[in-house]
C-alpha cells in the first residue's frame, strides 16, 4: 500500500515541508505521482527515508547523504550496523554527560565536592562529530591529512594534544568579554590558527581560517559546541579570527 505525503509525514513524525523538500533536492523522490499530483511513497521509499533519518540523527549533511545513498557500493545492512554502533556511542556520551549534570547539581548545592576533571566528564573533543560536514565544506584531501597525521601520534602524544586544544579553547573564553583586537585576544587566536595548522596536517590559509570562524557561528551546532566553554564563545572567535586574518594577510 502507498502513502501520500500527509500520511508518511504523520507516521514518522517529520513534516510536509521537509518531504516536499527532500523531493525537490532529489534525496527521497517518490515513486509514483498521480494524475492529479499526489506524491505517493512505497516501502522501499519508507526504507530509504529511515536511512535518511538515522544519518541525520548523526548530523550528516542532506548532500552528503545523498552522497552515500546513490554510491552503488551502498549497502543498507552495513550502514544499520555503522548507524548502530554510532548511535551507542553517542548514548553512552550522553549518559556520562547526564551524570556530570546531576553530579553538578550536588556540587551547587553543596552535597557533594568535584575535582575540576569531574565538571568536564563527558565533554569530548577530541574527535569531530561533525566530520562529514567538515569533509563537504574542505574536501576530503585536508580531512584525510588530519586523520592519518593524528594516528601516526602515540596515545601520549594525542593526549597532550588534546590538552594543547582544551587549554587553547579556555584561555580564549576567559578573554570573550573583551574586545576581539585587543593584544591578548589576537595572541590567543595565534596560538589557535598554529595549532590548526600544526596537529591538522594541512595549511589553512588566512581567508580559510577567517571562513571557519564565521562557520562557528552559521551552523548552530558548532556554536552549541564552541559555547560549552563559555556563552559568546563562537561569535567571539568568528570575530577575532577575522580581526587576525585581516591583519596578517600582507605577511601571508
Amino acid at each position: 500500500m502507498k502513502l501520500k505525503v500527509k500520511e508518511v509525514a504523520d507516521m514518522v513524525g517529520i513534516s510536509v515541508r521537509t518531504l516536499h523538500h527532500y523531493d525537490e533536492i532529489g534525496l527521497l523522490i517518490p515513486s509514483e505521482t498521480t494524475e492529479s499530483g499526489y506524491r505517493l511513497y512505497s516501502d522501499d521509499d519508507l526504507e530509504k527515508l529511515q536511512q535518511i533519518l538515522f544519518f541525520r540523527e548523526l548530523d550528516f549533511p542532506l548532500k552528503r547523504i545523498k552522497t552515500i545513498l546513490e554510491n552503488p557500493s551502498f549497502d543498507r545492512h552495513e550502514a544499520l550496523q555503522m548507524h548502530r554502533k554510532m548511535l551507542l556511542e553517542k548514548r553512552k556520551r550522553l549518559d556520562q554527560m547526564i551524570e556530570t549534570i546531576d553530579k553538578t547539581i550536588q556540587f551547587t548545592k553543596g552535597e557533594i565536592e568535584m575535582t575540576n576533571e569531574e565538571k568536564f566528564a563527558g565533554f569530548d573533543f577530541s574527535q569531530n562529530p561533525y566530520e562529514a560536514e567538515a569533509r563537504e565544506r574542505w574536501g576530503d584531501e585536508a580531512i584525510d591529512k588530519t586523520k592519518a597525521h593524528m594516528a601516526a601520534m602515540s596515545e601520549d602524544e594525542r593526549k597532550a594534544v588534546e590538552r594543547q586544544f582544551d587549554a587553547i579553547y579556555r584561555k580564549i573564553a576567559c578573554l570573550r568579554d573583551g574586545a576581539p583586537d585587543a593584544k591578548e585576544a589576537q595572541a590567543a587566536i595565534q596560538e589557535w590558527y598554529d595549532f590548526l595548522n600544526q596537529y591538522s596536517g594541512h595549511h589553512f590559509s588566512l581567508e580559510t581560517f577567517k571562513c571557519i570562524g564565521q562557520m562557528y557561528v552559521d551552523d548552530e551546532r558548532f556554536t552549541k559546541n564552541i559555547d560549552q566553554y563559555g556563552e559568546g564563545l563562537a561569535e567571539f572567535m568568528r570575530d577575532a579570527m577575522a580581526v587576525f586574518a585581516e591583519r596578517n594577510k600582507k605577511s601571508e
